[in-house]
């Protein structure tokens, strides 16, 4: 049997990022992947080609719809789905390979099979069915549950990822839907209603509550749907799904508007995108003393520790935002916490970005949050359409919206819709680490024109200054 000092079920952004610390620690470290490739659900059917097929078809919108406003002529443009969906596959293949070679050069041992717990320290390791190999156990002073998450759906939908799908069928179609119906108005669905809608696609959003991204400020989800209602996608806010029924090549769905109010729709693909639940199906958890909560995720303290000295989780697989930099933060927080080492993790800090176009990206305390608290704050904001990059761009749907406390100016939120909002969000959130002001951001320099400006612009607007440029 063989020891280490970690060992880590589960490769995904949680998994494959303790690892990596772990051997930079000097820890002895096993990584078990049940798939034939590392990288879990963002690298594999997640993140990564999500980003791909958002890139390419926005670069397709932007031909179809804007480069005659540039003064570019491009007739008789198509989409090739298949080809997207090659390039995709090669996007992917490049990550998941570069994982691999992170793992050989930290002398992190690879092992592909189902791991399950045999008792608190010892883990064995089965070949997937097909694979290669004997079954093997191993043993450790401290074990990281990282195994992630899979698709919800609803009881009365069966999912049979042909025509009723999930996000990880919807990254692998190789035929334009002509109606594809989103049961879901959050981020995911909306990312792939997006694609789909570039492309041609009609697409539907049926949404149970009364506005889309309803986690994020509602400022956003205001604004993100003014920006897809004109690029053709239809929502139905405030609709319950009662029912969804594939018939062939034909989904059907039903769902009740008000107490006289039903919608039917009718289409060639149905997305369920109503959220993720915490993966732990064949780790036989009691066999090691670990306890799940209500909810299904695996119970831990504020350190990461399970009911189980020795015992980890990180990641979709507990509690807080199914986010893939969250689960690295963690995964680097346990690793460093078992080396002797005192980490932190700001959950608060931790950014929510929706790949739509434009962008979506949120950090730290909403509106409403503040409203819920009675904290006195302060309002700031500036439009993309005052901005000069923005205007050069021809991208002028957006703002950034910043919260700060009415006393001390510090920054307590910021909320932005707009071009590169996924990278200048990164500002924010370092301004805040630090407990700055607005008026801080307000004094430092920024590259003009930029986006980038539309949040310090935002800033000085909140420490009560007006707006210094274009």
């Amino acid at each position: 049997m063989t020891s280490y000092d970690v060992i880590i079920i589960g490769s995904g952004p949680g998994g494959y990022i303790a690892a990596v610390r772990c051997g930079q620690l000097g820890l002895k470290t096993a990584i078990i992947e049940k798939y034939p490739t590392l990288g879990g659900t963002c690298l594999n059917v997640g993140c990564i080609p999500s980003k791909a097929v958002l890139e390419s078809t926005e670069l397709y919108q932007k031909a179809t719809h804007q480069f005659a406003e540039h003064g570019i002529d491009a007739d008789n443009l198509r989409a090739d789905l298949p080809r997207m969906m090659a390039r995709k596959d090669q996007v992917v293949k490049k990550v998941c390979d570069g994982v691999v070679f992170l793992m050989k050069k930290n002398k992190v041992d690879i092992l592909h099979g189902v791991a399950s717990f045999v008792d608190a320290t010892t883990v064995q390791v089965v070949p997937m069915e097909g694979g290669s190999g004997e079954a093997q156990q191993l043993t450790a002073k401290n074990i990281i549950i990282a195994t992630g998450s899979k698709p919800s759906t609803l009881p009365f939908i069966t999912l049979d990822k042909e025509r009723i799908i999930t996000s990880t069928e919807a990254l692998a179609l190789r035929e334009l839907p002509q109606h594809l119906i989103i049961v879901g108005g959050g981020v995911i669905g909306l990312e792939l209603g997006s694609v789909y809608a570039r492309l041609g696609s009609k697409v539907s959003v049926v949404e149970y509550t009364d506005a889309i991204i309803p986690t994020m400020d509602r400022t956003l989800g205001k604004e993100l749907l003014r920006s897809l209602k004109k690029q053709g996608l239809e929502f139905y806010l405030s609709h319950k799904v009662t029912a969804v029924v594939r018939t062939g090549d034909t989904v059907k769905l039903t769902a009740q508007g008000g107490p006289s109010a039903e919608l039917q729709l009718e289409g060639d693909y149905c997305l369920v995108s109503v959220g993720r639940r915490p993966y732990t199906d064949g780790l036989n958890l009691p066999a090691a003393g670990v306890e799940l909560d209500e909810k299904g995720r695996v119970k831990v303290n504020e350190d990461l520790q399970t009911t189980v000295p020795g015992i980890w989780a990180i990641g979709d697989v507990v509690r807080g935002a199914m986010l893939a930099h969250k689960a690295s933060d963690e995964g680097v927080y346990v690793a460093e916490l078992i080396a002797g080492q005192a980490p932190e993790v700001n959950y608060l800090l931790i950014p929510g970005v929706v790949y739509t176009w434009p962008e979506v990206a949120s950090v730290g305390y909403t509106e409403e949050q503040l409203k819920e608290q009675g904290k006195a704050y302060k309002v700031g904001s500036f439009p993309y359409s005052a901005s000069g990059r923005a205007l050069a761009g021809a991208d002028t749907e957006g703002v950034v919206k910043v919260l700060t406390d009415a006393q001390t100016d510090e920054i307590l939120g910021v909320h932005m819709i707009g071009a590169r909002i996924a990278d200048i969000i990164a500002e924010a959130v370092g301004i805040m680490h630090f407990r700055g002001a607005a008026e801080d951001v307000g004094l430092m320099s920024h590259a003009h024109p930029t986006y980038a400006e539309a949040f310090k612009e935002a800033c000085l607007n909140a420490a009560g200054i007006g707006a210094l440029n274009m």
